[in-house]
């Protein structure tokens, strides 16, 4: 195919333009090579005064600060024998968000030491950390008390492995445990907030405190560093002379580049005669890649309906949210248990496993004869019917797509384990049609709320009424219990996600669709299976390595808080590349302690210190739930217990509220340095917070 906007002349043009805007910046090597941030490991954006000897010179760097981007995350030597991971740095600031490696996978390291730093680079961010104190080789006590544990590991360093974590700011409250009779002791900073997560969730928020690290503020010549960039150079350090320099485009300098380039003229020509070319070019790419896209379609309706079809995005710019399936390996078990094949253990009953089997006659009356109009929404395996059956209730009726194996091995799936299982956050499953019925049909208890997705940033977000935050912290309770209930059953969802966590119109959690889970052996610790769930909701190790646990739906979980949290989709491509999946947006947000840039500014919850709180608890959970090494996640247990220690702090310092409704005056008294926290119910000015 020829285009006259895409000829030969045109290619060498660009060629020769992009040559000559490379030679315009690039007479200086140094300049060139550390005028870009750069990646290590699990942390992006990476400059000055990092470096790691191979993606990014020492000459780029300052002695002191070589990272090891081989490790996960990255490390950093603070002295000869301490190494420290590194979480993140804060944007125009010389803040680095650290944590002790030996403390990172448990709190009984092989060799016991206080946290130690290097004075000359670095030094505590004033008032933004505090200290738990560990206490080892302590007196064993017959009834364990709180925050106690024990070290197997170290009984041969120490006599006894018993020990106790204590936040600093707790200490006082510690009478009860002999601590002075300990033998050791470590001190070790966290990220101040966490001491209250640690009072709530124990040893599970322990773990995510060590996780989430505190903050160091870097020394490596800041203010020469603050010059030069405001030059127009980029700093570095001269390993011959071993002092600070700065790059410019023409050559080094000391502290600063004398003034703007006299290659400015060349550099803004040749760059807008470039971006010209370049849009030339994306036109072309574009009117091929249609003229393809149109002969595909035409030769795929000239090959008939059997033809497979070309997978595109939606019309709405995002992917669509069906299921996905690889393809299995024939050393993979099945998807779903047999089942009874034969005709009379179920068309012949008016009930299977206790669920009433319908005839196809009465759900299709009962649907309007599945009206478009009854539609309540449209899933990867089914559409949803609203319908009234013959004694007046209220029900959904999901319409699979078609009577294939696949299918009916989802069709039967669910009604084993739905039929089985009882909860009160649990969609009721009120019957079924035969198997062999024409049209697999599946009958639920009509929820008459939508889902969370719809709420979030679905067709219900629009609302003036916002999802206030409190509603969303019982939602996650009570999706959590929800899928505890099924762990303790051992049953794993397999697609936990927005769409599939039905709302009461009390706001009352009812999970959805079963169609993927899994009755799950309790003697084994994994499955072998192909990968099954939504894109941006599937467990990664799962996905690698074709083994599920339960730990897969903590991690789909620990999505449903992000989603929870920020009001955002789980994928959306419109987002920066490295933002499009949710879950990689919200740990990189949390590491770098910018919670702000996720959470949804429509809460409000900056104008409301105890919600901001609560929501900086829940986005610790969501960290731990969202690990890549599933050993690494808590338990779906361990979850629940976290979120409602949260909850029940949230609710006991709402009751800490004394609100006093005046009569006969107008006067508003507020007791001195308690910060009011924002209450549906405190609408009236007159109000008296005690």
């Amino acid at each position: 195919m020829k285009l006259s906007c895409c000829s030969l002349p045109s290619f060498s043009f660009i060629l020769y333009l992009l040559n000559l805007l490379h030679s315009a910046y690039a007479d200086d090597e140094y300049y060139e090579a550390c005028n870009t941030s750069f990646q290590c490991g699990t942390v992006s954006s990476l400059s000055y005064p990092f470096y790691d000897g191979h993606i990014r010179p020492d000459y780029c760097g300052y002695p002191g600060f070589k990272l090891n981007c081989s490790s996960i995350p990255p490390d950093i030597s603070v002295t000869s024998s301490e190494k420290y991971y590194v979480l993140g740095v804060k944007p125009d600031q010389p803040i680095v968000t650290v944590a002790r490696k030996d403390y990172w996978n448990g709190y009984c390291p092989e060799n016991l030491h206080d946290t130690v730093i290097n004075m000359t680079l670095f030094s505590y961010v004033a008032d933004l950390d505090e200290n738990v104190t560990f206490y080892y080789d302590c007196p064993n006590v017959t009834t364990p008390v709180a925050n106690s544990f024990l070290c197997a590991n170290l009984s041969s360093d120490v006599r006894s492995p018993f020990g106790y974590f204590v936040p600093e700011e707790l200490e006082s409250t510690y009478g009860n445990i002999p601590l002075d009779r300990c033998n050791r002791s470590v001190t070790v900073p966290i990220t101040n907030y966490e001491s209250s997560a640690l009072r709530i969730i124990d040893t599970f928020s322990l773990m995510a405190a060590l996780r989430y690290g505190f903050e160091l503020q870097w020394i490596a010549e800041n203010r020469l560093c603050d010059e030069c960039r405001g030059s127009g150079g980029e700093c570095g350090y001269n390993t011959t002379m071993s002092r600070f320099t700065c790059y410019c485009l023409d050559h080094p300098y000391a502290t600063k580049c004398p003034g703007k380039s006299n290659k400015t003229a060349i550099i803004i020509g040749v760059s807008v005669g470039g971006v010209l070319v370049l849009a030339v070019l994306a036109c072309c790419i574009i009117i091929i890649q249609r003229r393809r896209r149109s002969i595909s379609l035409a030769k795929s309706k000239d090959l008939g309906p059997n033809y497979p079809s070309i997978g595109l995005p939606s019309s709405n710019g995002y992917q669509s949210s069906q299921p996905y399936t690889t393809s299995p390996s024939t050393n993979l078990s099945p998807s779903f248990p047999s089942y009874p094949s034969s005709k009379s253990d179920f068309e012949n009953s008016a009930s299977y496993l206790g669920v009433k089997v319908f005839s196809y006659d009465e759900l299709e009356e009962a649907t309007e004869h599945f009206n478009e109009s009854q539609e309540l929404g449209d899933g990867g395996f089914g559409t949803v019917y609203y319908g009234k059956l013959h004694d007046g209730r209220l029900v959904a009726v999901k319409r699979l797509y078609e009577n294939s194996c696949r299918h009916m091995g989802q069709f039967m799936n669910e009604i084993h384990i739905l039929a089985r299982l009882r909860h009160k956050n649990l969609v009721t499953l009120h019957g079924c049609t035969s198997r062999r019925s024409r049209e697999l049909l599946l009958v639920y208890e009509y929820i008459p709320n939508g889902t969370v997705a719809d709420h979030l940033h679905g067709k219900l977000s629009q609302s003036p009424k916002v999802l206030p935050w409190s509603t969303r912290l019982s939602i996650a309770v009570e999706t959590a219990e929800a899928l505890s209930f099924l762990h303790e059953n051992d049953v794993i969802h397999r697609d936990v996600k927005t769409t599939n966590i039905l709302l009461e119109s009390t706001f009352q959690v009812k999970v959805a669709d079963f169609g993927l889970s899994r009755l799950f052996p309790n003697d084994v610790t994994h499955v072998s299976t192909a990968p099954q769930g939504t894109p941006g909701y599937v467990d990664p190790e799962y996905y690698q390595c074709y083994q599920l646990t339960e730990k897969s739906d903590v991690y789909s979980f620990g999505v449903v808080l992000a989603e929870l949290i920020s009001s955002k989709v789980a994928v959306d491509i419109t987002r920066h590349r490295h933002d499009i999946n949710l879950a990689n947006m919200a740990v990189d947000r949390i590491q770098k302690h910018a919670l702000d840039e996720l959470i949804d500014p429509k809460l409000g919850v900056e104008n409301d210190f105890l919600a901001y709180k609560m929501v900086k608890l829940v986005a610790e959970v969501a960290f731990q739930c969202l690990q890549q090494d599933k050993e690494a996640r808590p338990s779906m247990k361990e979850v629940l217990e976290s979120l409602k220690g949260i909850q029940k702090e949230m609710e006991n310092s709402q009751k800490q509220v004394v609100v006093d409704i005046h009569e006969s005056d107008d006067d508003i008294g507020l007791l001195k340095n308690v910060p009011p926290p924002f209450s549906p119910e405190t609408e009236s000015s007159n109000i008296s917070i005690r």
